[in-house]
């Protein structure tokens, strides 16, 4: 497996990121322990001078860790047809007891390396970089969880055997298995419908609400807390209810099997803007707590309503696409609103 192209940049990719996440830990060592914006002496100076040379460094990093999950989850997908059984994705991924951790590693560096540039962006606005000390930390957190990701997924690639005969998305993904997925599965529609438009709603009105006095620490972190949970809510109708409309069957409820040109590629419509959605809101909830520091107080301000109302399109955009995949659909289902 480690010789297909996909799989070796794959493997680049993180290995790379993780390569230059320690680089970045290495200055952020001596930002924790040195910086002080009040001292003109030369290692300050220094310090100062690669500050932006290492936040550019780090960007490109997440930004190639995106990359990286999108790589991975079409990868997979394209993989379904290697392995017995297999009919996705989901059974590329359950090939080998790795495939799901690495993929919940690859979004948890996603929502974490967001949150993180968006708090760079923020400290870059303020002449004094009152935030410096705590992004470096917080940076110093992510090289753990990027190097974990590089070890596992290399692990799982080195622990695929296609003569494996591996479970397709119909034995996990069905109401009446076992574990998680097939508990989501077994959700009823109508409440899972329920409960992703509801919280839509209340994530359109907290996100008004933080849009107009977004200085608030609190109106930020409500935000954020329902845009997670929004997202949770989601991920759950979508398996549970919305992909049985775009397949048009009342029993197919793989997450994957929706990001295939059969469908027209619905799944990344609907994927895209609510991962990159709650990401902001995620975001927003984080740099909303610094208002109270002078020179962050516009900043805070200008910033919050930026990525609010970015938050507040995609999610928007997620639900009408998902609200058009269920009214174009040829499936009727009972215990449903229509």
């Amino acid at each position: 497996m480690l010789i297909s192209p996909a799989v070796l940049a794959l493997n680049g990719v993180s290995f790379t990121v993780t390569l230059m996440l320690i680089l970045a830990a290495g200055f952020a060592l001596q930002v924790v322990r040195h910086w002080d914006i009040t001292s003109g002496s030369e290692r300050q100076l220094e310090l100062e001078r690669r500050t932006y040379l290492i936040a550019t460094l780090v960007t490109w990093s997440f930004a190639a860790a995106v990359v990286s999950l999108l790589l991975f989850v079409y990868n997979a997908e394209q993989m379904a047809s290697q392995f017995v059984g297999a009919m996705c994705a989901t059974g590329v991924l359950n090939a080998h007891p790795l495939g799901w951790p690495t993929l919940f590693l690859k979004i948890l560096i996603f929502f974490a390396g967001a949150a993180w540039l968006m708090l760079n962006r923020l400290d870059n606005q303020a002449p004094d970089y009152p935030l410096v000390r705590v992004k470096y930390w917080l940076l110093l957190g992510l090289l753990p969880l990027a190097a974990l990701e590089a070890g596992v997924q290399l692990g799982y690639f080195l622990g695929l055997d296609p003569d494996v005969i591996t479970s397709c998305c119909g034995s996990l993904f069905t109401a009446d298995g076992d574990g998680v997925a097939a508990t989501v599965a077994a959700l009823d529609p109508g409440w899972s419908l329920a409960a992703m438009y509801g919280l839509g709603l209340i994530v359109a009105g907290l996100g008004t609400v933080h849009g107009w006095r977004a200085r608030r620490a609190a109106s930020g972190v409500g935000f954020a807390l329902a845009g997670a949970l929004a997202f949770a809510a989601a991920l759950a109708a979508i398996v549970s209810c919305v992909a049985l409309y775009v397949y048009a069957h009342p029993h197919h409820h793989c997450p994957f099997c929706i990001l295939k040109s059969g469908h027209g590629f619905i799944g990344y419509w609907l994927y895209l803007p609510l991962f990159s959605a709650t990401a902001l809101s995620l975001g927003v909830g984080l740099i909303s707590g610094w208002g109270r520091i002078p020179s962050l107080t516009a900043a805070v301000r200008a910033d919050g309503r930026r990525f609010t109302a970015l938050a507040l399109a995609l999610f928007a955009l997620f639900y009408a696409v998902a609200t058009y995949a269920i009214l174009t659909s040829n499936l009727t289902m009972t215990g449903v609103w229509w």
